[in-house]
């Protein structure tokens, strides 16, 4: 089966994913219902925390994204802790969308020259998560060229397209479009695409039982 390749989309640069996750926490909105309540303004809070009015304004617009050492500086004068400027994001339900073009591709391993895989974080704006998902795209590898791994938790892989062999344990099992594997990854094991394509699945890995 010929696998119809993906059609490449502009990707979100690092820069702009930091800047997009920073922004979901309102800080700008929160400084200025701050600075709001004390009815301080601008030139004053500057005094206060020696930041100038020009740049607190663009902080409050979101123009700017403030360091911590700027938080901290801020938090000290209206006596709040720096958690005060990342709570309240859970009075709702955890939902985190993750657009396709935002996501980033990297290598199993970061000084790999022929990684044997690539993966992409499916929800990486989530906060305090249970699980993680994964994108996964395994390259064609003899039996050999791959290298066996291990970590905490309970690993759940579903295979979109191509054939992809499993190692566990020493023991290799292929898995085909549609089928799915759920094991201890506490135990080594390694992939590979299995046919002359590349093989791409989802894989959800889980934290240990307490």
């Amino acid at each position: 089966m010929t696998l119809k390749q993906p059609v490449a989309e502009p990707q979100e640069t690092g820069p702009e994913t930091i800047q997009r996750v920073l922004s979901s926490y309102q800080l700008g909105e929160k400084l200025r219902r701050l600075r709001m309540r004390k009815k301080i303004g601008l030139v004053d809070l500057g005094k206060h925390t020696g930041l100038s009015p020009s740049l607190l304004s663009q902080l409050e617009n979101g123009k700017l994204v403030p360091t911590l050492p700027t938080l901290a500086r801020i938090a000290m004068v209206f006596d709040v802790g720096l958690e005060h400027f990342f709570a309240g994001r859970r009075e709702r339900g955890l939902f985190a969308v993750v657009r396709k073009g935002e996501r980033m591709r990297f290598p199993d391993r970061p000084d790999s020259p022929s990684p044997a895989y690539w993966f992409e974080v499916l929800a990486f704006s989530a906060q305090e998560k249970s699980m993680q998902a994964y994108l996964a795209e395994f390259e064609p590898r003899a039996p050999g060229q791959v290298q066996d791994h291990v970590h905490e938790g309970a690993e759940f892989l579903l295979v979109l397209d191509g054939t992809l062999a499993l190692r566990y344990e020493g023991e290799e099992t292929e898995l085909k479009a549609g089928d799915s594997v759920y094991f201890d990854a506490s135990h080594p094991h390694a992939y590979r695409s299995a046919g002359e394509e590349k093989a791409r699945a989802v894989v959800v890995t889980t934290p240990p039982r307490l």
